[in-house]
């Protein structure tokens, strides 16, 4: 994949969260990670990719042998 063609995905995955409020992102990151970042997982191509939101939430995808995907996320609520 061309560098430009991953700054497009990159691009692309930033314009499908910018409207989310917080409270969404809060209420939505297993679906955010099931999804969007999947689909970017596999549209480029990774092996691993961590992720961290800077608010406890943070998943982890690894494409196994099988070429099944491994997602493991957690998330943190503030009560």
């Amino acid at each position: 994949m061309a560098a430009k063609d991953k700054v497009n995905n990159i691009d692309a995955l930033i314009e499908a969260t910018k409207d989310e409020n917080i409270n969404e992102r809060k209420q939505n990151w297993a679906a955010f990670v099931e999804s969007t970042v999947v689909n970017f997982f596999i549209d480029c191509k990774l092996e691993k990719l961590n992720i961290e939101d800077g608010k406890g939430n943070k998943a982890k995808l690894v494409r196994q042998k099988d070429d099944s995907i491994k997602v493991e996320y957690t998330s943190t609520t503030t009560l």
